[in-house]
């Protein structure tokens, strides 16, 4: 590629205008309430003991400082992506998140669902508001996305075309519900979900490639992929890279900002150095997560 991959954070609009892009679609970014925020960095504090391997995380900054970094990266479009870790959260989560994108061109409105009583109910108010798109944790839920209390939603889900950001592969962490057998199995039921597997799935990369060929709207995001960090912990097998280029219409950019350990630069560049070309570059960095949100240029 003739283009140079970003040094830094202040190299990243060059590198996106030398690419011909009006700048970034960033579809796995975090703004949670500020309590809830902070026991996230809290859980990132003790990483050494939960992951094996320190996580300072790069951008622990004030809200409205966050958000300016990522104005001054070119992100033109991110979600706020809030997740629930038990029952009775998930409805005042899509509150604030509404709130939060209210007024905030930038923001894709989120929302968030558990299974529960009265989730059908509130999944339907979130998207009567506004919600452009979901979060799902299955590992920090701790459940199954089988589970029958939450049916209807993904046949709405379905029906509606919202695209749902779901962490389900069992990286860093496994969980009882994680992997790809249970998103293998709500698929059969649901086909037409318009899935964005983050993390692109890791550390069971290849059998989520296998969801995203098989099925019209199952995505990945590249939250943290191929990144030094990742690479320590979960490698991806380079055998697989021409099955990654031709998914190149089904692949997003995702970051995990803020709570990542290394610069946001890193991980453009990290996608960079994977040699798939300028105009896969350009698919994931704008063009796919433009389409899906029909963000204009």
């Amino acid at each position: 590629m003739t283009v140079q991959p970003p040094v830094d954070d202040g190299d990243v609009p060059r590198y996106w205008r030398e690419l011909g892009l009006p700048g970034l679609v960033d579809v796995h970014v975090h703004v949670l309430p500020e309590r809830v925020q902070a026991k996230v960095w809290q859980y990132f504090e003790a990483a050494g003991t939960h992951y094996g391997a320190e996580w300072p995380v790069a951008y622990r900054l004030p809200e409205e400082e966050r958000l300016a970094v990522l104005a001054r990266l070119g992100v033109r479009a991110f979600p706020t992506l809030p997740y629930p870790h038990k029952p009775g959260m998930a409805a005042w989560l899509n509150e604030w998140s509404a709130g939060f994108a209210a007024g905030r061109p930038q923001v894709l409105q989120s929302a968030t669902f558990y299974p529960e009583p009265g989730v059908t109910g509130y999944v339907a108010e979130a998207l009567d508001r506004g919600a452009r798109v979901f979060k799902v944790h299955v590992q920090v839920g701790a459940f199954d996305p089988r589970d029958r209390l939450l049916d209807d939603v993904w046949a709405r889900l379905e029906e509606t075309g919202t695209p749902v950001v779901i962490h389900c592969g069992s990286g860093p962490l496994a969980g009882e519900h994680t992997g790809p057998a249970p998103m293998s199995g709500l698929l059969e039921r649901f086909p037409r979900l318009q899935l964005v597997i983050a993390h692109l799935g890791m550390p069971e990369y290849r059998e989520f490639l296998g969801l995203a060929e098989r099925y019209e709207r199952v995505h990945l995001d590249t939250t943290m992929f191929a990144t030094d960090f990742t690479e320590r912990l979960m490698p991806f097998d380079r055998a697989d890279l021409p099955r990654l280029a031709a998914l190149r219409d089904k692949v997003l950019l995702g970051s995990d900002f803020p709570s990542i350990p290394y610069p946001y630069a890193h991980q453009l560049a990290a996608l960079h150095r994977l040699g798939l070309g300028e105009e896969w570059i350009r698919a994931v960095l704008w063009r796919n997560g433009a389409r899906l949100f029909t963000i204009e240029a």
